[in-house]
């Protein structure tokens, strides 16, 4: 699919979509964080937005969630740009893990996180920005992260209160990286700032948006500010490929073909480099921490769309038709 692709299409499918998983209730909330128990099961929202400044959504969409691990992909995206590649590389890999996204497991040679998409790998890098950022550590990441969405994002004080108070596995990783190198202590300020990342609210048109912004070359479609540096941008969408489902990546990426990442609030983000954002919200999560719902609408609009990467129809960057005359 390409953006030019006429908005009738998409307006269509869309509704389809919803109305085809909203019978789809299988899965169970995460509530081994208290406060995401209270969330309502049956929320359900679709969103695209494009990298010329269109959007779309059906559903829940503009029901605000907190983005848990989706903060992931962003901050390492800031890392890259902030702290620059070398020292990220030096405190986290990017290799796939296969294990869970809570597992307490480094790479047996390095020493460190396998990659930034599970927790120890976020932890290291919130560390990494804590370092270089200090105290504004946060407001920076709120701020770019609102940048991309094209509003002011806001923290959910009773979220980021029930992960603090509850995030004792998270602390034995912090403790361990500490021990292994891969943070300088203390560990307080730097789960501080992981809880709260984690605790951002935001919308499925949110996502798709911020989606949009890193498909689009770290450009804000909207706004037109370069939030995102162009090669960081390149590096995340990268790992988000290869990492961004925890231990469901390689099947995604057989079944789905795009870069996304997905958190325990219910969203999942994707990015179709140069055209899209994607974004689905349905709290329901199957044993590996992933959207029942949102993994089913990825796969249905790649297979309609012709969005994964191998798909013959997805022409891919503009850059090759431009320069080397593609034929249609």
């Amino acid at each position: 699919m390409t953006t030019d692709a006429p908005r009738a299409e998409i307006e269509r499918i869309l509704p389809r979509i919803l109305a085809r998983y909203t019978p789809l209730r299988d899965g169970a909330l995460a509530d081994y964080i208290p406060e995401l128990a209270r969330m309502d099961p049956d929320s359900f929202g679709i969103a695209i937005a494009t990298a010329e400044g269109h959007q779309f959504s059906v559903g829940d969409a503009e029901r605000p969630f907190t983005i848990q691990s989706i903060s992931k992909a962003l901050t390492f995206c800031l890392a890259l740009e902030l702290a620059g590649p070398a020292a990220v590389r030096a405190r986290v890999g990017v290799e796939p893990s296969g294990d869970a996204f809570n597992a307490i497991e480094f790479d047996p040679v390095t020493r460190r996180p396998y990659n930034p998409m599970v927790n120890a790998g976020a932890i290291a890098i919130s560390g990494l920005l804590h370092e270089v950022l200090g105290e504004a550590a946060f407001e920076t990441v709120l701020d770019r992260l609102s940048q991309a969405a094209g509003r002011r994002l806001a923290l959910d004080e009773a979220v980021y209160r029930s992960e603090a108070e509850t995030g004792h596995r998270n602390r034995a990783i912090a403790h361990l990286l500490l021990s292994a190198g891969a943070l300088s202590g203390p560990v307080e300020p730097v789960l501080d700032l992981y809880f709260k990342q984690c605790s951002i609210l935001a919308t499925a048109t949110d996502l798709a948006r911020i989606g949009a912004t890193l498909g689009h070359l770290g450009e804000q479609p909207w706004t037109g500010r370069q939030v995102f540096e162009v090669g960081a941008v390149r590096d995340t969408l990268s790992v988000m490929f290869s990492c961004g489902v925890y231990d469901y990546s390689g099947n995604w990426a057989h079944d789905v073909g795009i870069p996304a990442k997905s958190g325990v609030g219910g969203g999942i983000l994707g990015v179709v480099s140069r055209q899209l954002g994607l974004a689905t919200f349905s709290p329901r999560l199957d044993a590996r921490g992933n959207s029942v719902r949102g993994l089913a609408v990825f796969k249905s609009l790649a297979a309609e769309l012709g969005l994964h990467v191998f798909d013959a129809t997805n022409r891919g960057s503009a850059l090759i038709p431009t320069y080397f005359k593609v034929p249609d």
